[in-house]
C-alpha cells in the first residue's frame, strides 16, 4: 500500500474530513456542526471549521433578509468539536455507546455576527478532566475575528444512562 505525504501529514496533525468525523461523533444533518478538522493533539487541542453556507434551513427564520447563524449553533458547534477531541482523546466514540452531554456552559461571549459564506473556526482545548466532566476552553472565529468564547463543560457518559 503505498501513502502519500499527506498521508502522513494529516496522520501526524490529527485532521479529520466530513466521513471521519461522522464515524466519531453522533450527530448527523441537520445538526452536524462540523465539516473539517485541521488539526488535532489529544489531550490538548483541537482546530475544525463549519462553512456556513446560505442553504441552510436556519436561515429561513433567523432571519429573513438579514441572515445571521444563531449564537446557540456556534455554541453547539464548539462543543461538536470538543467531543471530537474528548473522543479521541479517549480512543472511544459514539458507536461505543458514549456520549459528551452538556453539563454547564460559562462565560459566554459573542462578539460579531456570522452569516453565510463565513468560515467559522472552531478551537478547543482541554482546560481539565475531573472524574468524567471535561472543562473546554473555546473560541470561534471568521478570518481571525472573534465570533464568540466560551467555557463549556461536558459530562462523559454511557449512552443507557441518559
Amino acid at each position: 500500500m503505498s501513502e502519500s505525504i499527506s498521508d502522513h501529514a494529516n496522520a501526524s496533525n490529527g485532521a479529520m474530513d466530513i466521513t471521519q468525523i461522522m464515524a466519531v461523533l453522533p450527530h448527523r444533518y441537520p445538526l452536524l456542526l462540523v465539516d473539517r478538522v485541521l488539526e488535532l493533539i489529544e489531550g490538548e487541542r483541537i482546530l475544525a471549521y463549519k462553512n456556513i453556507t446560505g442553504n441552510e434551513d436556519v436561515f429561513n427564520g433567523h432571519f429573513p433578509g438579514a441572515p445571521i447563524f444563531p449564537g446557540v449553533m456556534i455554541i453547539e458547534a464548539l462543543a461538536q468539536a470538543s467531543g471530537i477531541l474528548g473522543f479521541r482523546t479517549t480512543n472511544t466514540t459514539a458507536d461505543d455507546g458514549k456520549l459528551y452531554l452538556f453539563a454547564g456552559v460559562d462565560k459566554v461571549r459573542f462578539k460579531m455576527p456570522v452569516v453565510p459564506g463565513d468560515q467559522l473556526m472552531l478551537a478547543s482545548q482541554v482546560v481539565a478532566v475531573k472524574r468524567h466532566i471535561w472543562r473546554f476552553q473555546t473560541r470561534a472565529t471568521v478570518n481571525g475575528k472573534l465570533a464568540c468564547e466560551a467555557t463549556l463543560l461536558c459530562a462523559y457518559q454511557d449512552r443507557d444512562k441518559v
